[in-house]
């Protein structure tokens, strides 16, 4: 029973109050209206109570609040609990917050709660007051989603996007659909990336002989091109976000399942660590946790291939690329919390990104004469259906112009944009009501896989980059476009990315490209 109290007062004490004699009682100065009901939170400006009439937010500038529960208004200090993801809450959020405390003058202190619990405190360097806590919960993604659920959690941190299960059970319980503009968003990008020990001769490897090593299909590295060894496997564990993500993204399309002897390991340094030590170990590391090893391109059958760059995730060419995700329910933050968030989606939190080793979001030009190889690439694998006039159409269009790493690509058998690119249209669309392509000429470009005919892959190719411009547009609601020259174009299976033999080959090359002039 002890045991029991001790857990139940802990869960009760993690967002930093003990919750118990919540009861308060909220009155207008007339004494007119009164409200009671159990206090959920106190953003600094509004109360959220649990009443007989529901789950109710009320302007406390209109109200007196009474009872036990009742904050400090003179001294409030906001406080923001965050849970999930182990790789986010280590590394980078801890630095993104003391970027956002530098950058607002706030004394940012870390206080260590136990192996998976630590607060920062934020304090005002005037006046030494503390201002905002938040609270880390650092575990894995399942977890993150579970406190939220349980009302534990403000935001999660997810390396995964949120199942259909939880997306249901939080819209049940009135948290919103998580997977709207306002409920998610895309923090920061990652990608899994196979690896080996430095010594291993092996160098590249497709992605269907990626998931037939990890389902125990292939066990020799004889077959893969090396020693004739026997392959030991690793992965991160099977809760961990990036775990589930090898499971949906590489396993899923091969429609395999893992083998019994595969070595799972919490964090991500102990997967590279295992296969330092290990000639012939194969993992698959988050990009940013490759250290000295390895890391294999991802190959096809006709000759392309990919490997993890900042440029290749960015714009989703490399087929395993994993968005870091944020949650966020139906619930006003305190308003410390919403600035944070702000100054994620800002240039100098993309420099912080990029320092802690993950990629950031901010985008880039790429002139044409980078990107040489991908126009030999269209010549050489062009098929019969492919002209010259459309080759040389697609060339004069691109001349003198410059690729965005901002692209959009679409869910499985799907209309709708992934999570990566849901994201990127409100970004697009920032920039847009910000000015920076006024007097610019700002064209989407739609292509396609290669399966069917090459006139209707090119009709589908259009109407995609047209459904990118529509939902662009929507969301840069005070943008000014009679300043900006946007357009569409499709050029259909005319420059593809990867071999089209594969699922992910085929997604890759399904995308809508961002040129500008």
């Amino acid at each position: 029973m002890a045991s029991i109290r001790a857990a139940i007062f802990a869960a009760l004490s993690f967002c930093g109050t003990v919750l118990f004699a919540q009861d308060v009682t909220l009155t207008s100065p007339d004494g007119q209206v009164e409200l009671s009901g159990t206090l959920l939170g106190f953003d600094g400006e509004f109360y959220r109570i649990e009443t007989v009439y529901g789950e109710l937010t009320v302007d406390g500038s209109g109200v007196l609040c009474d009872g036990p529960a009742c904050p400090n208004l003179q001294d409030f200090v906001a406080e923001i609990s965050l849970s999930g993801s182990s790789t986010m809450g280590a590394v980078l959020m801890p630095a993104l917050i003391e970027g956002f405390a530098l950058r607002n003058n706030y004394e940012a202190e870390r206080e260590e709660i136990d192996a998976r619990n630590f607060v920062y405190e934020l304090a005002d360097t005037e006046t030494g007051k503390p201002v905002a806590r938040f609270f880390f919960h650092v575990s894995t993604t399942d977890e993150g989603f579970a406190d939220l659920l349980a009302n534990d959690a403000d935001i999660v941190m997810a390396l995964r996007e949120i199942r259909p299960d939880e997306r249901q059970l939080a819209r049940d319980a009135g948290m919103g659909d998580m997977t709207q503009a306002n409920r998610s968003r895309v923090l920061a990008l990652d990608a899994m990336v196979p690896i080996v020990a430095p010594s291993n001769p092996v160098d590249r490897i497709s992605p269907q002989d990626l998931a037939a090593v990890f389902a125990g299909t292939i066990t020799n590295w004889a077959d893969l091109g090396g020693a004739n060894a026997p392959i030991t496997l690793h992965l991160p564990g099977a809760r961990t976000g990036l775990g589930q993500s090898v499971e949906d993204d590489v396993m899923g399309p091969a429609r395999f399942t893992f083998a019994e002897v595969i070595t799972r390991h919490d964090r991500g340094l102990d997967v590279l660590n295992a296969v330092l030590t290990d000639p012939f170990a194969i993992g698959i590391a988050s990009y940013a946790d490759t250290g000295n090893a390895r890391t294999l391109t991802l190959t096809g059958s006709c000759g392309f291939s990919l490997s993890a760059g900042r440029e290749t995730i960015k714009t989703e060419d490399y087929p395993l690329t994993a968005p870091m995700f944020l949650y966020l329910p139906a619930r006003r933050l305190p308003k410390i919390g919403r600035e944070f968030l702000a100054f994620t989606r800002g240039p100098s939190a993309q420099v912080v990104i990029r320092r802690v080793g993950f990629v950031d979001q901010a985008p880039e030009e790429v002139s044409i004469n980078d990107q040489g190889y991908r126009f030999a690439n269209a010549v050489t694998s062009a098929g019969p259906e492919i002209s010259l006039e459309e080759l040389q159409r697609m060339t004069r269009t691109f001349y003198g112009m410059s690729r965005l790493t901002t692209s959009f690509r679409f869910e499985a058998g799907s209309v709708r944009l992934d999570a990566q690119s849901r994201s990127n249209v409100q970004q697009l669309a920032r920039a847009m009501e910000q000015g920076k392509y006024d007097a610019r000429q700002v064209l989407l470009v739609g292509f396609s896989d290669g399966d069917g005919p090459a006139t209707a892959n090119r009709d589908i190719a259009l109407r995609r980059a047209d459904a990118v411009r529509r939902a662009v547009v929507t969301a840069a609601e005070t943008a000014n476009f009679e300043r900006i020259q946007l357009g569409v174009d499709a050029f259909g299976e005319a420059l593809p990315m990867a071999c089209d033999d594969s699922a992910w080959g085929r997604k890759a090359n399904r995308r809508v490209e961002v040129w500008v002039r």
